[in-house]
Formats: C-alpha cells, structure tokens, sequence
C-alpha cells in the first residue's frame, strides 16, 4: 500500500495534503478562469467575426426587424452549446485517465502529465487571432481538445491521492477533502478575479494566456514537493498494489460487499447530474443573466460580470470550517452521506427560488435590470448546497471504491458530472425560449423533488456501504500523534 513520508501534520493532517491543496490550487485557477470568461468571449461580435459566425451563418436576415437582438440569442445559444459540449467531455475524460492511472502510470505521472497538456489547452486558446489568421476556429478547437485530454489525466488522480493520504476508517478523511476543497476554491476565486479582470477589462485571449501560466505553476510545484511530501503516494499504480508476485489487486474479484459499496458510488453519482444540472448554470445561462439582465453599475463602475461567480468560491472559503466543524461537532448526530446529498439538493432548489425572485423583478420589461442581490443570495444557497455533496461525494468515492477501480470510480464520479454540466448547458438555453421564470422555477422543483428521493433512499444507501463511515480508532490516533511528536524531537 503506497504511504507519505512520517513529515508531521500541519493543522491535524498530512503535510502532504497542503501540497494537493496548492496543486489543485493552481489547477482550478487555471480551469475557473477560463470557464468565467468562456461563454462571453464566444458571444461577442468580435469573436463571431472571426470565427466566421456571421448572421447568414444562422439563417438571420440582417434586414429583418429585431435581427440584432435575434443574432445575440443565436450567439449566446452557440456559446452555451459549445461550452455544454465541451463541460460534458471534460468530464467523461478522467474515467480513461483513472483506468489509466491504476493500470499503467499511477497517479502521480498522470497528473504531471494531465498538467502540462491543459497549460498548451489554455495557450491555444490565448494564441491571438492576428497571429492565425484563418484558422481561429481550428485554434480554438484545438485549445478545447488538449484541455478535455489534461483534465482527463488530472482531475481523478489528484482527488484518489487526497483519499490515499488517510488509512480506512479515519474520520479525518472527510475533513481532508473540505480542506481540499477550500483549495479548489480559493484556485476559482484567483480565476474569476484575475482571469476574470484581464478577460473582460482587456482581452478575452489574455485572460486564457493567464491561466496557462496558472497551471504551469500548478505542475512545477508538485515537480519540486512531490517527493518530499508525498512519499511513494501515487508511483505505483493501484491495480498493481496488494497482490503476491505478479498478481495484485486487479487479480482479485469483487467481493459482495464491494458491489455493493459500487452501487452506492453509481446511484448517489448518478443523483449529482440533477445537481450540477442547476449549479452549472452559474458559468452559463446565470452568467449571461449577470452580464445583460443584472444591473451591475456601482458608483459608475461597472462590474465584470464574471466577478459575480466569485461568490461561490468566496463563501466556500468562509463556510467550508464551518461545515467541517459543524459535522463533527454533531458527533453521533452528523448525516450520513445520503443525506448530507439530500440537504444539497434542498439548498440548490432554494438558489433557484432566488433567480425566480430576479426573474419576476424584471418581468417582461427588455429595460428592467434584476438586482444583484438576488444572484448573490443564489449562489450563497448553491455554496451551501455544494458543501453538503462534493467533498462528501469525493471522500465517499475514495471510501467506497476497491483498490483497483479507485481512480477508475472516481472518473465514474466526475463523467456523472459532465453529463450534469452537458444537462446544463441544454437546460440554460432554455431561458432564451421559455424565459428564465419558467426555466429557473423548473430547476427549484427538480432540486426538491430529487432531494426527497434521496433523504427517503437513505437507510437502503448506508446498509450498502457496509460500514464504510465508521468511526477511526482513537487509540490509533494517539499512536500515531505520538510517533509523529518523537520524531519532530
């Protein structure tokens, strides 16, 4: 079984999972940033230009009346398709690079790997359109390939090494992945920020030469630590770990237990499509919200709208301890992972009965602007959503799944995601048809509905994970906290 090196902990945990932290860190400033920007750098007149989206390309005649207003709907409809495209097989991707990661590379190299392949995504993006001209499209495309191929080999890999830092049973690992989390966040924020600022206030394109050199960060710090701080965590592949001679782990069948934990990972990620359908929104059809039916000026200034999905990585930061603490404190008390997924669900659906709120403050009135306030207090409820199901749905993957499909599964989880994100984008075009009352009251009941399945599936979902949330011995704990206070001595 692969172990980090005895450095001492940090804050009761691995030093080793500080060093995951910054990676993803880097990585999601990186991935954030481009995605703040992504849909309103396609809806632009400038980008349609020269990717050759001219109104003939949609069939608009530029004679007609309203056709500018038609031709913006048809932009912002194609930016949602291609974003939505895109978000689904950044998703479906890591399911290949965690089967190849337990099979052939371990995590470690594939996520180095995954690193540098996003950083040459993010540059192909940003390559100027002066400097290609007549092969825009093909650039863009190219840069969208080469980050769906990296993310593939990062995303999984990454979040198993978080889980392989922690021996079965403890009851830190849950924390572990919060903290984990706050560095997801904290990576979003630096994006919607500086990313953000450079895309919107300068250039579209520099924004994404931004978040390449962001992952390049991300890649050389775990060059430069990985060793130290991580010990042989993620050199060897799993499927390879845990077997005499040349068998290992992928020799051995699945016991019953396994299956059954399986199946808990299948329909609790399958549960996360509802999820992400809504939360998604944020980098779609709610960012297109912000940016044309918010009003957004503020003494004169006006804000990027991107800087309004920083709201979410903000409150995470301030609310992930919170959370963390508020669960254990709970003690014998705290909800299982079911139904921490359950409360997410309730918390979307009230995000959403916020964006009904703005929806019914503009009406039907093409010069009525929604107040700010309605898509903070949305993405505040999403926040608190998010943080009852994905770092619990992370730490219940790294829990549940067998050594040999660990990264596979947790590929499985993300690929669930990219069909929420895909599910995403089709629901936000939604709004450009049914219009965003409908639409967003629709997402609110859709929360509901699927959060009381979930808190009625509940026990059913525990029996099958045959105990995997126990409790960490104590008396291990304090071995170890022993050992670990000799040693720095």
């Amino acid at each position: 079984m692969s172990s980090a090196p005895k450095t001492g902990d940090f804050l009761g945990h691995p030093k080793g999972l500080f060093l995951l932290f910054f990676t993803e860190m880097w990585e999601r400033m990186s991935y954030y940033g481009m995605r703040g920007i992504f849909v309103l750098y396609l809806s632009t007149i400038a980008t349609a230009a020269a990717m050759g989206w001219d109104m003939a390309y949609f069939g608009i005649d530029p004679m007609s009346a309203g056709a500018d207003e038609e031709y913006q709907k048809a932009l912002n409809s194609n930016a949602l398709s291609i974003l939505g495209f895109y978000a689904f097989l950044v998703y479906v991707t890591p399911v290949l690079g965690g089967w190849f990661a337990d099979n052939v590379s371990g995590q470690r190299k594939a996520i180095i790997t995954g690193g540098v392949i996003m950083a040459l995504g993010q540059f192909a993006l940003g390559t100027p359109h002066a400097m290609v001209p007549g092969l825009e499209l093909e650039f863009m495309y190219l840069g969208l390939g080469l980050l769906i191929i990296g993310n593939g080999f990062f995303k999984p890999n990454i979040s198993t090494m978080v889980g392989d830092l922690y021996s079965e049973g403890d009851k830190r690992r849950d924390g572990a992945f919060t903290i984990f989390y706050m560095g997801i966040n904290l990576g979003s924020i630096l994006g919607y920020f500086v990313v953000g600022s450079i895309g919107e206030k300068f250039d579209y394109q520099y924004g994404f030469l931004t978040a390449g050199v962001g992952m390049l960060l991300g890649v050389i710090l775990q060059l430069a630590l990985a060793n130290k701080y991580l010990g042989n965590i993620g050199t060897v592949p799993a499927a390879k770990q845990g077997g005499d001679n040349e068998q290992g782990a992928a020799k051995k069948p699945l016991t019953n237990e396994e299956r059954d934990r399986i199946k808990v990972i299948l329909i609790m990620s399958f549960f996360t499509i509802i999820f992400w359908a809504g939360f998604e929104q944020a980098a779609g059809s709610m960012n297109l919200f912000a940016k044309y039916k918010t009003d957004l000026v503020f003494f004169g200034w006006e804000m990027p709208a991107s800087w309004l999905q920083a709201v979410n990585p903000i409150f995470i930061i301030l609310l992930a301890p919170i959370f963390a603490s508020f669960w254990i404190r709970m003690g014998d008390r705290e909800p299982d992972s079911p139904r921490k997924f359950a409360l997410g669900m309730f918390f979307l659906g009230l995000g959403f009965v916020s964006m009904v709120g703005a929806a019914l403050q503009i009406g039907d009135d093409a010069n009525t602007k929604a107040h700010v306030i309605w898509l903070v207090m949305a993405y505040v409820f999403h926040t608190m959503g998010e943080l009852c199901l994905s770092p619990i749905g992370l730490s219940m993957v790294s829990k549940l799944a067998p050594l040999k499909y660990t990264s596979l599964l947790m590929g499985m989880w993300f690929f669930f995601s990219g069909i929420g994100n895909y599910a995403a984008a089709e629901i936000g075009k939604l709004v450009g048809d049914a219009g965003p009352l409908s639409t967003f009251g629709g997402v609110a009941i859709m929360a509901f509905i699927a959060g009381i399945c979930l808190w009625l599936m509940a026990d059913k979902l525990v029996d099958w994970m045959h105990g995997a949330e126990g409790t960490h011995d104590e008396e291990q704990l304090l071995e170890e906290e022993l050992e670990l206070t000799g040693e720095k001595q």
